[in-house]
């Protein structure tokens, strides 16, 4: 039996219930609905052997209607009433079995919703106490073991698995913050970078155009020539000083894509794969910069899903012609489907000129070269200039 999973537990967003569902199911309304086709199953035993549970119809009905309205209540209800709502519906299965042995399968929803109340070790206790109870009821009934063993199988091995997505999407949840902490602290660290680089730049600067500027309207009167050449030297002075602020501006440009590179690598630790790359070397412009930002997040995002690789290799490399981005793999290659994302990324390097390429051999791993040329020399100083 495939375990209900409450879309409140898989992505806890949002305390009412319309916001817990939009926000775990992400639209599959279905999910629920099939997750309950399950349930047939306590009909089934009574159905068959009728001679030996002849009362079993009305009740199992009756409890059936408690149980779908628990069961909607523990999906789209706040979690404060899950473990309530658990507890229900395996008190549903302890006083329907006397009646009908397939009131097990309300003990395998129990389970599965008890996984999400707590902790896990405290889950666990739970539903050990649970299929005790049911356990020693069963025993005291004086039906056979061997009956009872795939109920207890199956309601453990359903909530152990409900442990363990709610685990994984409390792993994804912190690596997902991490990912914001990381390009947090990378522009922290960048606005930082920049105070101290302008004032570094601009303030011996300024001070001598404005000392030189004093000394021209001083001497304009008494010795023009003076007052001329003093001139030209503060327009000397402010040339070298907008060509410097142009030059830091240009290199503030990398900072987005080593935040993208420490994402991806902890993106990739997650799922123990080991990320080979080195920080860029050249400043980039900002359209380049950008466009290889974001090629970096859509392959490693593909790889992390898709590839099953142990090792990826991210490096840049230079020319005076292009820039070359390589991402490679050591996973499954294989025929690559494209989809919105690898479309997008290609027409984003075609819009600046340059192109994608993917080589997928079966078994040996991919590929992907981003290409992207050198802007014009007026293009990149007017990219340079500060606002």
């Amino acid at each position: 039996m495939r375990p209900p999973v409450p879309p409140a537990m898989r992505r806890p967003t949002s305390e009412s219930g319309v916001g817990c569902r939009k926000a775990g199911t992400g639209g599959r309304t279905w999910f629920p609905l099939l997750m309950l086709a399950w349930s047939v199953w306590i009909f089934f035993t009574p159905m068959f052997n009728t001679a030996a549970f002849p009362h079993w119809l009305w009740p199992t009905l009756g409890s059936y209607a408690v149980f779908l309205g628990l069961y909607h209540h523990a999906y789209y209800r706040s979690r404060r009433h899950l473990l309530a709502c658990a507890l229900g519906i395996a008190a549903l299965g302890f006083a329907l079995t006397p009646v009908n042995p397939g009131a097990q399968g309300y003990l395998v929803y129990a389970c599965a919703f008890m996984a999400f109340v707590a902790r896990p070790k405290r889950a666990m206790l739970w539903m050990a106490a649970i299929l005790a109870a049911y356990c020693a009821m069963w025993t005291w009934i004086g039906w056979p073991w061997v009956y009872l063993f795939s109920v207890v199988m199956v309601s453990l091995a359903v909530g152990l698995m409900n442990i363990s997505i709610q685990r994984r999407h409390q792993a994804d949840n912190a690596l997902r913050l991490s990912h914001d902490e990381v390009r947090r602290l990378a522009g922290v660290a960048e606005r930082e970078r920049i105070g101290r680089d302008l004032h570094d730049l601009l303030g011996h600067t300024l001070s001598l155009v404005a000392l030189k500027a004093d000394l021209a309207g001083r001497l304009v009167e008494r010795d023009p020539a003076a007052a001329r050449r003093e001139i030209d030297e503060v327009a000397r002075v402010s040339r070298d000083a907008l060509a410097q602020v142009r030059r830091a501006v240009t290199g503030i440009r990398a900072a987005e894509l080593v935040a993208e590179l420490a994402s991806a690598h902890l993106l990739l630790e997650s799922d123990q794969i080991v990320l080979h790359y080195a920080p860029p070397e050249v400043p980039l412009p900002s359209t380049l910069e950008t466009a290889l930002a974001l090629t970096v997040r859509e392959a490693v995002t593909n790889i992390q899903r898709h590839a099953r690789a142990r090792q990826v290799w991210i490096a840049l490399e230079y020319t005076r012609e292009q820039v070359l981005l390589r991402v490679r793999d050591d996973g499954r290659g294989g025929d690559i489907v494209p989809g919105n994302g690898l479309q997008g990324m290609g027409e984003r390097l075609q819009a600046l000129g340059g192109e994608l390429r993917i080589d997928a051999r079966a078994g040996a791993g991919t590929e992907l070269q981003a290409r992207l040329p050198w802007p014009k020399p007026s293009t990149e100083a007017r990219d340079a200039t500060p606002a």
